[in-house]
């Protein structure tokens, strides 16, 4: 509430603006009434859109214009500027925008005007029906822009979860640490994919995929045709094994029900050990802190997070993390869980209460295996996210696609790639024929230090760091050969967007304009 009582304070848009203040490319933030505002130019034309970012209330003011889309801050959302339409994930809602009117070379900002329509743009392919399998990021996102971009068929969403798809990088974050009530988890109610249509089938498993008849068999035997189909299978979690790791005390992080069961288990616990120091044992960590249990993290590895980061970032944050409470236990594995202790390969015994593992997952392949699609460490697609079956596709954890910028086929497990290749994945089903090329981009949040990271290092030769990784504000950037492959930034927002546009240009990226005019063209 105060940031937005600050935001208030600023220049009141409805009283007018002399154009000669507004040079191309600004942005002001003020207010109409009692909503934020953020005033926009470029070149001949003004723009009004809402100041808070519909994923987390980030501050778009403060993000960066490219053509006629507005990204924020945060976590990249990108929106219209001209109907405030969602571009590209993690937002799901799109921005409030204002009517602006110049008269006598001063700009005044009007009524608020209608949330964007859905396209009514002819199609260029309409299948019969369209089934996704998999409830998560790249699932939702896909049932959505389906919607959004005009199809009326028969959308049918089977997963395997017992809950609805979940905000799920904030089950290691705000949502464990006990900052986010229960309802705030869930990407969508109930009764939105009832009132857009979408058939949501919780706890249905699919056995087998015929590529052939198209239709896909579940576990209880019944089928389901489709015309189009969407794997969004995801990833499932390393399992741990050594004796004792079936025990009641031991927990693994996927799910919301996996996150409810954690957090029963830390009201009444006093010590946690995490295995793994990835970055959802390391969020753990942080979280269960929050919760004032002492937390142990048990590693094979010298330096937390070495292979992601480098070797100078992951030793910051094992700093911050021993700031706060935790004490590390790394070059060691675990030889045997027992009902409170945790046996360590060195003969060390750590009592608990608690047992987090986070030691990776890996792609959920099996049914594509099964239906004989075509598999490299991952679910091979093309540009267009089409696999070697016509018309079914594949997205998120699973999805191995060919990377403009390297050249070569990665596979990204990023919620925010997820969402953005299930909507990518969604307009090719259409036959829109976007290809993927989205700059991948993920965030971490450990005991109130924020790292975002844009782009993918497989590996580099060379670390650069502008700023002061100890004072938590820096950029660095990770180059193999003199070229940049990533760049993460500790509290430097702006410039991680502007990594992201240089990545994107490097590549003419035409994904986010050609998807901005479409979606431009409906207002």
């Amino acid at each position: 509430m105060d940031a937005d009582k600050a935001q208030l304070d600023g220049l009141d848009f409805s009283l007018g603006m002399k154009l000669s203040a507004l040079s191309d490319g600004t942005m002001l933030t003020g207010h109409v009434n009692d909503q934020a505002v953020v005033l926009v130019r470029r070149g001949d034309e003004l723009f009004a859109v809402g100041a808070k970012c519909p994923h987390y209330g980030g501050p778009i003011g403060d993000g960066v214009v490219v053509d006629d889309t507005i990204r924020c801050p945060w976590h990249h959302a990108c929106f219209s500027l001209r109907n405030g339409a969602v571009v590209r994930a993690p937002a799901l809602d799109p921005l409030p925008c204002w009517r602006v009117e110049v008269s006598d070379g001063v700009a005044f900002v009007r009524e608020r005007i209608q949330e964007p329509p859905r396209s009514s743009a002819r199609l260029n392919s309409t299948p019969d029906s369209v089934v996704i399998i998999g409830g998560g990021a790249a699932g939702n996102a896909a049932a959505e822009t389906l919607r959004i971009e005009g199809y009326g068929g028969p959308i049918t969403m089977l997963s395997a979860d017992s809950t609805l798809p979940c905000d799920r990088p904030n089950l290691s974050k705000d949502y464990l640490a006990g900052k986010a009530p229960d309802d705030w988890i869930l990407l969508r109610s109930s009764g939105f994919y009832e009132t857009n249509g979408v058939d949501v089938r919780l706890n249905s498993r699919v056995v087998r995929i015929d590529t052939v008849n198209r239709h896909v068999e579940l576990a209880d035997s019944d089928h389901l045709s489709y015309g189009a189909l969407l794997l969004a299978t995801g990833a499932e979690p390393v399992r741990l094994e050594v004796s004792g790791a079936d025990l009641a005390l031991v927990h693994y992080l996927r799910t919301v029900g996996d996150s409810r069961r954690l957090i029963a288990s830390a009201r009444n616990a006093r010590t946690a050990i995490i295995i793994g120091a990835s970055f959802i044992g390391l969020e753990v960590a942080s979280s269960l802190r929050v919760r004032g249990i002492d937390v142990h993290v048990v590693g094979p590895e010298a330096i937390p997070m070495e292979r992601v980061l480098g070797s100078l970032v992951g030793s910051f944050i094992r700093s911050v993390h021993e700031e706060n409470g935790v004490t590390f236990h790394l070059g060691r594995t675990v030889a045997e869980i027992g009902e409170r202790m945790v046996l360590l390969d060195n003969g060390e015994k750590i009592g608990t209460d608690i047992v987090v593992v986070g030691i990776g997952v890996r792609p959920a392949t099996a049914l594509a295996e099964q239906a004989g699609l075509s598999i490299d460490r991952g679910v091979l697609v093309d540009q267009f996210l089409e696999t070697s079956a016509r018309g079914v596709f594949a997205a998120g954890d699973i999805a191995r696609w060919p990377d403009k910028r390297s050249g070569k086929s990665i596979r990204v497990e990023h919620f925010v790639v997820a969402e953005r290749q299930g909507q990518t994945a969604a307009r090719n089903m259409l036959g829109l024929s976007e290809a993927f090329d989205a700059v991948p981009f993920f965030w971490t949040e450990q005991h109130g230090l924020g790292i975002a990271y844009v782009g993918h290092a497989e590996k580099w030769d060379e670390i650069v760091i502008d700023g002061s990784i100890e004072e938590r504000d820096c950029t660095i950037s990770y180059l193999c050969e003199g070229r940049k492959q990533a760049v993460a930034v500790i509290h430097r927002d702006h410039e991680g967007l502007l990594a992201e546009v240089e990545f994107e240009r490097e590549i003419g990226r035409p994904g986010a304009r050609s998807a901005a005019r479409r979606l431009s063209e409906v207002a």
